[in-house]
């Protein structure tokens, strides 16, 4: 990858009463995600071992000014396993291989009026690159003449939950979209949709299976073929892979975007805030490589009317096969407040991977020698005081 960042955050309210529609913020196109962004404070959003940077600004009269501790970088060791084997005690080997996962993690975190979003960017040993958001801050709430769910009549509609008395939070989405510009290997690159398709032993007498499943690829040509939306029941792998380069048992390498937990927007495409806020119509677009298309909402965002859109860009239907490409992936909430989520809301995350995918020609991290006791750091009490 040679360049990832978040590109727009889509925060639609779901009260469309006179003094609620309009609150359908773009988060970034509108209020400027970077400039939101607040300094980290040490040991509570990032660990004893972090390093810390500094951020440069540029002011009204374009006078630059420094901010400090705008982002994080640090190793962590959360116990998780990088991979292992033992081998099963009936052949009587004597074989426990474990190694420890270490992830390098950047962060930053940007309160954008009364949501905090915490941004990492997680890089492990494997190769693995993990987007990553956290949400945290206060709910956006109104206030009711209830004071209990009792009080209020079946057909009214609050729009939200009571979270306490005469206060509601109103249900939202939280929509944030990542702008990948892909460089596998080089700049020639292709994206491969990878179906698992249920398939029946032809002839049927030749196995006792009824069914097995089958991996089918399908590059996609133009951008209208890379449009995806994600179905439980129709599972696929999404591959950006180098044709041009190979392993050396002759597969493409590459490396795949694999979804995590999501949502879908289910506004009215005709919704006003919908139009402007159409690159959530799908989870995942591809584009080819264009300098000016950086930013998913268009560039002038506020009060845009939805005719420079990501959306709009795809239309085209341009073609993306062995080119210089850009993928789009959206991370969603849909976010139906709770009393757990007042007054300070705990933070909600989700994420997505890019993995490689023959990439290597072998696991990357065999060599990597296990934790011995000698490599522990020591805790003492009064550290953590």
């Amino acid at each position: 990858m040679y360049k990832g960042f978040t590109s727009e955050l889509f925060v639609p309210y779901m009260d469309p009463t006179d003094g609620w529609y309009f609150k359908t913020y773009m988060d970034a196109g509108e209020y400027g995600f970077g400039l939101q962004a607040m300094s980290l404070d040490p040991l509570n959003d990032c660990p004893r071992n972090a390093y810390y940077m500094d951020g440069v600004f540029a002011a009204a009269d374009g006078t630059p000014y420094v901010r400090p501790r705008m982002i994080c970088v640090f190793e962590s060791y959360a116990g998780d396993i990088a991979w292992r084997h033992v081998e099963c005690p009936i052949t009587d080997m004597k074989v426990t291989e474990v190694r420890p996962k270490v992830t390098l993690v950047v962060r930053m975190a940007a309160a954008v009026a009364n949501y905090d979003y915490i941004m990492d960017w997680e890089f492990q040993t494997d190769g693995l690159i993990r987007p990553k958001v956290g949400l945290s801050g206060i709910l956006m709430v109104k206030g009711s003449k209830y004071t209990n769910t009792n009080q209020i009549p079946r057909q009214e509609d609050l729009y939200g939950t009571l979270l306490s008395e005469n206060v509601v939070g109103v249900i939202h989405d939280h929509y944030i979209t990542y702008r990948l510009d892909m460089d596998v290997d080089g700049d020639r690159n292709s994206f491969v949709k990878v179906n698992l398709r249920r398939e029946s032993p032809s002839p049927p007498e030749s196995s006792p299976r009824t069914s097995y499943l089958k991996a089918v690829r399908a590059v996609a040509r133009t951008e209208a073929e890379a449009r995806i939306r994600l179905k439980l029941y129709d599972p696929s792998e999404f591959h950006v892979v180098n044709p041009g380069k190979r392993t050396r048992v002759g597969n493409p390498v590459g490396y795949k975007v694999v979804a995590g937990a999501t949502a879908a927007s289910l506004l009215d495409a005709e919704d006003p805030p919908q139009k402007r806020a159409a690159f959530t119509n799908y989870q995942m677009w591809v584009t080819p490589y264009n300098e000016t298309e950086e930013w998913a909402g268009g560039l002038f965002v506020y009060q845009s009317k939805g005719d420079d859109t990501l959306k709009v860009w795809s239309d085209r239907d341009r073609p993306i096969e062995n080119k210089d490409i850009v993928v789009w992936y959206t991370i969603g909430f849909h976010h139906i407040p709770c009393q757990e989520d007042y007054p300070i809301m705990p933070t909600v995350s989700s994420s997505f991977d890019l993995k490689p995918v023959n990439f290597f020609d072998r696991n990357p991290i065999l060599r990597m020698p296990p934790n011995s006791e000698a490599d522990l750091p020591v805790c003492k009490p009064h550290d953590s005081a």
